[in-house]
């Protein structure tokens, strides 16, 4: 009359089998193992992202600030600044503007700076307005950018140091004068003899 379905299916019951009669799939362990012969999935993996700088801070467009900016991190600006900025990544937005100089390691340019402009990589995008000199070792100028200053290559030469000079000896055939080897600021005043 009544056929019994096997625990599962409609048994209000709970079952204690492995898949615990919930619908649950079994666990990773029970699943069978793939085959040596089965083909791998033809879809990619996703790309991963670099992970991005989580020290970028942004000073937020419509606000003016005023006051010189130095520090390690990287810093975004999207609104209006008056004063002199050093760190280690800089990016001034479309809607950012920088009156004073600018100095970075990289520097990217999408608004307007009015002063110079020092990087180790400097970018000027098509939407970019530099009024001022620029100093890089590398430059890339979009097309529509808009710049008026010089523009020269930073010197990456290391510094020379000093190094004292050999002193000439002095021939020894010429007697020295008298007062000679003394400064002409402190040799003795000459005698007129009558």
């Amino acid at each position: 009359m009544f056929n019994k379905k096997p625990d599962g299916y409609g048994d209000p019951r709970p079952s204690t089998g492995p898949s615990g009669g919930l619908g649950i799939p079994p666990a990773p362990e029970d699943r069978p193992e793939p085959r040596a012969d089965a083909r791998p999935d033809p879809r990619p993996e996703p790309q991963r992202q670099a992970p991005r700088s989580t020290n970028l801070s942004t000073l937020s467009g419509g606000v003016n600030y005023e006051g010189n900016i130095t520090g390690g991190g990287d810093l975004q600006i999207d609104g209006n600044l008056k004063g002199d900025v050093k760190v280690n990544r800089l990016i001034i937005g479309e809607t950012g503007a920088v009156e004073g100089s600018v100095s970075a390691e990289t520097v990217e340019v999408r608004g307007r700076v009015s002063g110079s402009v020092a990087g180790k990589t400097v970018k000027l995008y098509a939407s970019a307005h530099v009024d001022g000199d620029i100093t890089q070792e590398t430059l890339q100028i979009d097309q529509g950018a808009w710049f008026q200053g010089r523009c020269s290559k930073a010197k990456t030469a290391p510094v020379e140091r000093y190094q004292p000079q050999p002193v000439a000896d002095k021939p020894a055939d010429k007697p020295t004068p008298a007062g000679a080897d003394k400064p002409a600021s402190v040799a003795a005043p000459a005698t007129a003899k009558a």
